[in-house]
């Protein structure tokens, strides 16, 4: 497992400050940054700590570990941001068409979510999760008396996965491996049986 001292936050919404604060409160610097530019997020970074950097969209995504908090249907906008060769992607997307839940879903043929999110991110080692709980779930503390929030994660790079499955260990999280983007992604995308789902896991031994 890598550590990640420097983590890239693409999305300055409710799941991207909440990853971010987890983010900042065990050490890692954390890059946030948006469409809008970084002079819109200073009241984020100074909520946020002396660790959080608001920075531009290109400056975010330069990380070797980057959280895609953006609405999923301005990932094509992504694609040339960066190299993403290499990069682990966590992808917390939803597949909405819009930006009004109401209008449906965005249509991506036979793929998941996560399979078209890297079609348009090449060479980049996706991993899902963050999607399947809402933002104040992230936020909160993930322990609790009865158990620690679950949060569900899948991939097809076990590398990736075990840096990512490290790290939400180290935020206080159960994390559940749910396999590979295409069985995993059909559990935890939006309309799966795992979306919206707040478990916690009670911790034995």
């Amino acid at each position: 497992m890598t550590t990640h001292s420097t983590i890239g936050i693409l999305g300055a919404g409710n799941i991207g400050q909440a990853v971010a604060d987890k983010a900042v409160r065990h050490g890692h610097e954390v890059l946030i940054g948006n469409s809008r530019g970084p002079e819109t997020l200073q009241a984020v970074v100074e909520q946020l700590g002396p660790k959080a950097r608001a920075v531009t969209a290109e400056e975010a995504a330069q990380p070797d570990l980057v959280f895609l908090a953006v609405p999923f249907f301005v990932v094509p906008d992504l694609t040339g941001l960066t190299d993403w060769s290499g990069k682990i992607v966590v992808d917390a997307t939803n597949q909405f068409a819009t930006a009004n839940p109401a209008e449906g879903r965005y249509d991506v043929g036979d793929l998941t979510g996560s399979e078209w999110v890297a079609g348009h991110l090449a060479g980049a080692r996706i991993v899902k999760a963050f999607n399947t709980v809402f933002a104040a779930f992230i936020a909160a503390d993930p322990q609790h008396a009865d158990g620690r929030q679950v949060i569900f994660y899948a991939g097809d790079d076990a590398d990736a996965k075990a840096d990512v499955a490290g790290l939400l260990d180290e935020f206080g999280f159960a994390a559940l491996d749910l396999g590979g983007l295409r069985a995993g992604g059909q559990l935890m995308q939006l309309g799966g049986p795992l979306n919206g789902r707040h478990l916690l896991l009670q911790d034995v031994g």
